[in-house]
């Protein structure tokens, strides 16, 4: 299997055996999460499923991070503590997670409860003189560590503040970045050797990544937003920890974007996983973000999301449609098996291992209707879309009453071009009061599932 590794900026062999090492940066859960989040968590999850598909062994690792500077914002807002703020959106993360059929991680630490780590891990940088201390705050130094800028490209003399690497009078140069931030009044707060505080954003992930996976780790995953600073500041800690590198893979999806721009929640242009499912449902969410390769952006569009479900549908139906008893001939699946594995170990080359799944469907229903025997191929369909997390299951979401709502829109053409138009207004308004609303354009009708709401 061949990934790009976004260190070398090359696509290169992954030489892993046994037992795959994966940490995925996780949520600041201080709000419902959103679509671009479930793009994240699929494009890691497929990864994983494909690994131990291949027969490697993972262990996956994504945290949470409770403790920022966002959350503390949202609970003061909303007159609620940090932990009880972080704890309602963590329980609602997961079980959108499990409706999205997105595996659980096999660990899924929370940053305020691996402090210790954290701790032991700023001493070890300051006893080094890796990092300093500055009226209670502690600051890595930046210019101690000469590969400094090598996963972003970045150079130091160029950096300036970023997002949230916050320069402050107390730093002994601009571009060195908080490991520990003293405490604030009513802020969460912990003890420590330099008083009483709470850690930097970067040090939480490098903490939590050495515990639970050790001192180098094989694939490091997340959106390209956090290749700099987060990422660029884990491996210089890290490493200047341990002395070992931190990653041999790192891998970056592209954005989901919405009106041009990063869908986020700190923008305000974003559609929430809740809403996604109860519109769309799993399989369509999933395999609009599979339909399009992970490193490139994936623009939010309900127009892709219909067609999603559509396309989820057609794959259900091939694969549970009931074959011709005592037919002759087989499908022999194994050519599209082998192309989808090729797709799949060509930089987890997902729009491509779709098609193959779409082929073998297109030649299951062939076959059925000229009688041959479809069980097998039936079967490796149902196998290779699981590999894409696609459960394919009768009734399982909203998009399996596509058919129907297909069929009564062209009932409704049909009135309409007979000028029965009161006959034509009735069906759409009754349609309406089920949760499905219409929309008229010179290319035709779409519809989309409003609210669950019943007549």
């Amino acid at each position: 299997m061949r990934l790009y590794n976004t260190q070398s900026r090359s696509v290169e062999e992954l030489a892993a055996e046994g037992e795959v090492k994966i940490y995925v940066c996780g949520v600041t859960p201080y709000s419902r999460s959103h679509l671009g989040h479930a793009m994240s968590a699929i494009v890691f999850d497929v990864l994983r499923r494909y690994l131990e598909f291949r027969g490697l062994r993972t262990l996956h690792v994504s945290n949470y991070t409770d403790i920022d500077d966002k959350l503390i914002n949202r609970a003061n807002e909303t007159g609620t503590t940090v932990k009880d703020l972080a704890e309602r959106h963590i329980a609602e993360l997961e079980g959108e997670m499990e409706e999205l059929n997105v595996l659980p991680p096999h660990v899924r630490p929370r940053a305020t409860e691996e402090i210790a780590g954290m701790l032991d891990i700023i001493a070890g940088l300051v006893e080094s003189g890796k990092a300093y201390e500055s009226g209670g705050d502690v600051y890595y130094r930046v210019r101690t560590f000469p590969t400094y800028g090598s996963l972003s490209g970045k150079r130091v003399d160029e950096l300036r503040s970023g997002a949230r690497v916050e320069v402050g009078e107390l730093k002994e140069d601009a571009v060195d970045f908080a490991l520990w931030k003293s405490a604030k009044p009513g802020e969460p707060s912990w003890d420590s050797p330099w008083g009483k505080g709470r850690p930097g954003w970067h040090i939480e992930c490098s903490a939590m990544a050495i515990r639970y996976l050790g001192e180098t780790l094989d694939i490091h995953g997340g959106g390209e937003d956090l290749i700099f600073p987060h990422h660029e500041n884990e491996i210089a800690q890290s490493e200047a920890y341990t002395g070992k590198p931190f990653s041999h893979w790192w891998m970056h999806h592209g954005w989901m974007q919405l009106g041009g721009e990063k869908m986020s929640k700190s923008i305000g242009n974003i559609i929430s996983i809740e809403d996604g499912l109860r519109t769309y449902g799993a399989d369509a969410i999933r395999l609009f973000v599979v339909n399009s390769h992970y490193r490139s952006p994936l623009v939010y569009s309900e127009e892709g999301l219909q067609a999603a479900r559509s396309g989820a549908a057609r794959l259900r139906q091939a694969a549970r449609r009931p074959g011709a008893p005592g037919g002759e001939g087989q499908v022999d699946p194994e050519p599209f098996r082998g192309r989808f594995i090729e797709a799949m170990d060509d930089d987890l080359n997902t729009p491509r291992a779709l098609a193959s799944l779409f082929d073998l469907a297109r030649e299951i229903n062939k076959r059925i209707d000229d009688g041959a025997l479809t069980e097998a191929a039936q079967g490796t369909l149902l196998e290779l879309a699981g590999v894409l997390g696609l459960r394919l299951e009768e009734g399982q979401e909203g998009g399996d009453i596509g058919p129907f709502v297909e069929l009564l829109i062209e009932l409704r053409a049909d009135l309409r071009q007979k000028r029965e138009f009161e006959l034509a207004d009735r069906l759409r308004s009754r349609l309406s009061d089920l949760g499905v609303a219409l929309e008229d354009s010179p290319d035709g009708t779409t519809w989309r599932i409003e609210s669950l709401a019943g007549p």
